[in-house]
Order: structure tokens, then sequence, then C-alpha cells
């Protein structure tokens, strides 16, 4: 088994946390996310390890906007190949770009003949554990829809903000069914 790492990263978003093995990132969470704890129970602080530096230098330039590409760096999610494929398909999504889920499963549908639905790949992208460098946050619902994102939707504004998207076009989700207060009103 391979040793674990973790630093911190202090970003203008605020504290970010690394996490790697000695050949590749397996865990970034932004403020606000939930880590991985068992995983990082078992890591040790270790600020200079090849993989983390390599990781805050990413998000050196990310943070300059110089646009760095996933590609740039080594990366092992933890995760079913279905997610891992999912994961991978993010990477594509270039900087300053958004796709509906539902383009995506149409994209990774055609080549089996099978077909997926947008739902599962929310649900690969919502358990994606290496945020921001995988852009799960470039990943809308239907006619703009601004669907979950671990981070919360006012992150997830602020990233694609950064990225210079234009968020006026983009919608919370409308909830479902109505609220209590709606409730009274109507009888």
């Amino acid at each position: 088994m391979l040793a674990l790492y973790y630093t911190r990263y202090e970003s203008p978003l605020g504290e970010i946390l690394l996490l790697a093995n000695e050949q590749a990132l397996t865990g970034v969470w932004l403020p606000g996310q939930q880590p991985d704890t068992g995983q990082l129970a078992q890591a040790v602080k270790q600020d200079r390890a090849p993989v983390l530096v390599q990781g805050c230098a990413w998000l050196d330039r990310y943070f300059c906007g110089r646009r760095p590409t996933p590609q740039e760096l080594p990366m092992d999610p933890p995760g079913s190949d279905f997610r891992r494929r999912v994961w991978k398909r993010l990477c594509r999504i270039p900087y300053g770009h958004l796709e509906t889920y539902g383009q995506i499963a149409r994209e990774m549908s055609e080549p089996g003949g099978g077909k997926m639905s947008a739902q599962a790949v929310g649900g690969a992208v919502g358990h994606n554990p290496i945020s921001l460098i995988i852009p799960c946050h470039r990943v809308v619902g239907a006619q703009g829809n601004l669907v979950g994102y671990n981070g919360g939707l006012a992150l997830k504004r602020r990233l694609l903000k950064y990225e210079g998207v234009d968020v006026r076009q983009l919608h919370d989700p409308k909830p479902r069914g109505p609220s209590p207060k709606a409730s009274r009103h109507e009888q």
C-alpha cells in the first residue's frame, strides 16, 4: 500500500486540502466540502511531497488565470470504473466552458451502444474526489440549471465566474414540490 500525504493550500476561495499518494493526487477538497476522513486519517502532513508540490503549482497557475489542464497532473481518484470513466470525461471540458449532464451521458453511451442516464452521470459527478482539477463545476443541468455541487451553488457560481462564464444565464434549481408557506396560501 502506498503512503498517503496531505497539505493545505491557501487560495482566494479559502483553504484547499490536497491528498496524494507517492504517485498521484487522490483528493482535493475546496472550502465547504467534506474530505474523505478515512483516507485523511491515514495521511501524513507533508508539504514537500512531489505530487503535492505539483498540485499546489497547478492551483497557483489556475488562480493566476493561466488555465492549466487536468492532464498536467498525475491523478488516481478512488472510485468505481464507471465513476472514473465519467471523471476522465470531465477532464476534457475546457476552462470557461459548460456541458450538461445529458450531453455527457449521450456521448458516453454511444460507443457501447447502451444508454446512460443524465442521473447516472450526475451521481458520478457528485462523488468527484478531486474538485476543481477534475472540473465537475463545469457541468450544469438542462437549460442552464445549476444543479447540486458538493461545495454549494455559491461556490460553483464563483468558480464559473472566475473562469469567465456569464453566470447570469444560469438558474438555481427549481424547488421540488410546494414549500410549506406556499401550501398555506393555496388553501
